[in-house]
């Protein structure tokens, strides 16, 4: 059983970008150029280890390999996105990776990429690269390559030697719970499960009853053995359930127009641990969209639009203004739910005006754009 962290350290200790291992200070998919980027680097790692996995850690600055993290990630659709853009996409996973030095709620990003052993190539044109472009490795470097096309195994080696060294052990495991319950979590409802004799899961939050049903705010759920991040939020709440062979948690998002507020599954995540060492996780998008009134949500726009119009002029808002403040990441998530495009781009602009003004109405359009980002790839 790898854990996940000592294998970023020893990636980071022992190698230099190479054909099976690449770092990031930071990805964005969500925007094309970023997008392309990140396609290219997964097709190029594939194709230059078929016969291995490869590696792209995310989070580290690229002259001196300082760990400073990158928000929670969990795009549980990112292998759709694989699917939709290259021919022959390897399988492909991102996880979070805590470090204790790190604040809350950043990690480090690790994505595994394994091929299928073809030849990985581009699907159809995005942002510069044409559809039918073919990457390759060449050291820290992802080119594409148009002739001699020969999928070798130059790599397999070195790889089961790092992946071996971060092999886990009981006390890198025990010491994982204590201080997940005892240090990062002292204020929360902590509690953990043991499956198949093997992996712990530990989770910790604010916890609430209503009825008979008991949700979880202030989320932070983990596999400690190997040290993966498996669910974290500021905002969102969460039920979870267990057995003996699984471990699902299903996400709630708040949506409402004004104070007429209410709680819509979101998506559900089942980790299924079998006898033989092993776990999968199946994710399922359960979400169906509140509708309403188009000339109704067209001025809820336009009122966002003005709002944050007046934040960036530093313009005094009313007091009506305020108010809907509180409310513009649900409304602008609402309207794009409804059918209006053009509110992620808002949504994109008025994140970066408001991380300099406010972060409180910062971190909400955050949380905002990882439910518009699900359901998106979904």
């Amino acid at each position: 059983m790898i854990n996940k962290r000592l294998l970023v350290k020893n990636l980071l200790a022992h190698n230099d970008e190479n054909s099976f291992y690449d770092k990031k200070r930071f990805i964005a998919i969500g925007e094309k150029e970023g997008k392309a980027k990140f396609l290219k680097h997964v097709c190029a790692l594939a194709n230059s280890n078929p016969f291995n996995n490869s590696f792209i850690v995310v989070g580290v600055e690229d002259e001196d390999n300082k760990i400073v993290g990158v928000d929670f990630f969990d795009d549980s659709k990112i292998q759709n996105l694989v699917n939709a853009y290259l021919d022959n996409p390897p399988k492909i996973a991102y996880e979070n990776i805590p470090f204790p030095h790190l604040t809350e709620g950043k990690v480090v990003g690790l994505v595994t990429i394994a091929s299928s052993g073809k030849v990985c190539a581009l699907r159809k044109n995005i942002w510069k690269y044409y559809g039918g472009a073919v990457f390759f490795r060449e050291g820290s470097i992802s080119l594409p390559k148009a002739f001699d096309i020969r999928l070798e195994d130059i790599n397999s080696e070195k790889v089961a030697t790092i992946e071996q060294h971060a092999r886990n052990n009981i006390e890198l495991t025990l010491d994982g719970v204590i201080d997940f319950i005892n240090n990062r979590h002292a204020d929360l409802t902590s509690n953990y499960k043991v499956f198949k004799e093997q992996f712990v899961v530990c989770w910790a939050g604010n916890q609430k009853k209503v009825d008979n049903d008991i949700y979880y705010s202030r989320v932070d759920i983990e596999l400690i053995n190997e040290q993966v991040k498996l669910f974290y939020s500021a905002l969102d709440e969460i039920t979870i359930s267990f057995n003996e062979d699984t471990f699902t948690t299903l996400e709630y998002v708040q949506l409402g127009l004004g104070k007429q507020q209410k709680y819509y599954p979101l998506e559900e995540v089942t980790i299924t641990f079998s006898e033989n060492g092993k776990y999968t996780i199946n994710s399922n998008l359960v979400f169906e969209a509140p509708q309403y009134n188009k000339k109704t949500l067209h001025h809820i726009l336009n009122t966002n639009n003005t709002i944050i119009n007046k934040i960036e002029k530093r313009i005094a808002l009313t007091s009506s203004e305020k108010n809907n403040l509180k409310y513009l990441a649900d409304t602008y998530l609402i309207c794009y739910l409804n059918g209006f495009e053009e509110a992620k781009k808002q949504m994109e602009d008025a994140r970066a005006i408001l991380k300099k003004t406010d972060q409180r109405i910062y971190l909400s359009l955050k949380e905002a754009l990882r439910v518009l980002r699900k359901v998106r790839y979904n």
